[in-house]
């Protein structure tokens, strides 16, 4: 008897502990039959936040021992109500003047950062490219993956106009054109990595200066607090993040005359909440919502870094700043945005003293001597995240799926090898 195996039956994909990444097994017999006239139809299942796993240790939490936690945290009076909710993996609410941490989830969870990178690209080269000059784009910058402003190949821009398309606009289009024109994507992305450590944002590794997803590319919510506080440091970056609306060139045509068109700043925010200063939103598939926002009212300023953001409204991002302008000043800071230039490299537990004759210890995270330990001070990759409706049992049960797929197929190949003789 020929079994009816299928590609799909064969791609179980499993987790680390047991739990289910990617359940993809996908047999005919097993298609659930078709509802009953009549019969009540099954509500949609809501998407869960995903739950990221506690592996900071809290002695090299850069900014605070209590960052570390995976949970909210937030020193409250009982008479002051907590912050409301956020449909985010991971966020930080912190006075921009001061640095200090209100309230923060999960802040050094490691996570893809999308456009919120674009920051840390614009922090890096606004001082490297010219606003005036007149820059060539290139087909390499025109042909740049999803959302673009319209680039166009041997056209002509100046350096404010490609900072005003990726920072307005996102444009990944405008953002390769700055690396290259900023000293080559290679260059600019050292220099940014340089800059996140300056910064003592050592949650962050950038692989793409448009902050498209890019393997081993992460950032932190803490770290995003970092590199927006630096950012609006800069005039000529409030300018950009703030300007609404701004005209963009198209092609020249006869005569060399080149029509305009609008483009429009992409952050929500900015339209809805009085005192907004920025910063920058980002999307992709596998980072969901990400997000840097700053608002300053009365005196006061605040900077709120969300991640893996499942509501895509601006209402709560103002509920929490309602709440931070009305109560933080009675709560007791969490934790410290450090100062640029205090904490250039990771933290790293102290060293155990070797016993005489005994050879230098393995790093903390298991690493050869000599091997970076940036691994201990982050929290997760990217994909370390688990899923909180995912029960344990599922990973037994495609794993025994896995096996008896295993031994069906040897069974068929031992068939036709006794038909064959």
């Amino acid at each position: 008897m020929r079994l009816p195996l299928t590609a799909a039956a064969a791609s179980v994909l499993l987790a680390v502990g047991g739990a289910v990444a990617s359940p993809a097994v996908s047999v005919a017999a097993a298609a659930p039959a078709p509802a009953l006239s009549g019969a009540p139809r099954p509500t949609p299942k809501r998407p869960t936040l995903p739950v990221p796993r506690a592996t900071v240790d809290p002695r090299l939490s850069v900014g605070g021992e209590r960052l570390a936690s995976m949970g909210l945290v937030v020193d409250r009076p009982s008479d002051v109500p907590p912050p409301p909710a956020l449909k985010d993996v991971s966020w930080v609410l912190a006075d921009l003047a001061t640095g200090e941490v209100v309230a923060a989830k999960a802040a050094h969870a490691r996570l893809l950062p999308a456009s919120t990178l674009k920051t840390l690209t614009a922090l890096t080269l606004i001082p490297r490219v010219d606003p005036a000059r007149a820059y060539t784009a290139t087909a390499t910058d025109a042909n740049a993956d999803g959302t673009r402003v319209g680039v166009l190949p041997g056209q002509t821009y100046t350096g404010r106009q490609l900072f005003e398309a990726m920072l307005m606009a996102s444009g990944n289009d405008a953002a390769y054109a700055l690396a290259r024109v900023g000293g080559g994507r290679d260059a600019t992305l050292a220099a940014m990595n340089a800059e996140a450590r300056r910064l003592g944002a050592h949650d962050t590794v950038a692989k793409d200066p448009s902050g498209l997803d890019a393997p081993g590319q992460t950032s932190s919510a803490y770290d995003l607090a970092l590199i927006g506080r630096a950012a609006l440091e800069l005039p000529a970056f409030r300018t950009y993040v703030t300007t609404k609306h701004t005209s963009f060139p198209g092609r020249a045509g006869k005569g060399g005359k080149r029509p305009t068109y609008v483009v429009s700043n992409h952050n929500r925010l900015l339209y809805n909440y009085a005192g907004t200063i920025g910063v920058k939103n980002g999307y992709t598939m596998a980072a969901k919502r990400t997000y840097i926002s700053a608002v300053s009212r009365g005196g006061k300023s605040y900077i709120l870094t969300e991640m893996y953001g499942l509501d895509s409204s601006w209402r709560p991002q103002a509920a929490m700043y309602d709440w931070a302008f009305r109560y933080a000043d009675r709560v007791r800071p969490v934790g410290q945005l450090v100062e640029p230039g205090t904490v250039t490299q990771p933290p790293a537990p102290a060293t155990p003293t070797a016993a005489p004759g005994v050879g230098e210890a393995a790093g903390p995270t298991g690493a050869a001597p000599g091997e970076s330990r940036h691994a201990d001070a982050a929290a997760i990759p990217a994909w370390g995240l688990a899923d909180e409706g995912l029960a344990p049992w599922v990973g037994v049960a495609a794993l025994s799926a896995a096996v008896l797929l295993v031994a069906l197929m040897a069974l068929r190949a031992i068939t036709r090898t006794r038909r064959s003789h």
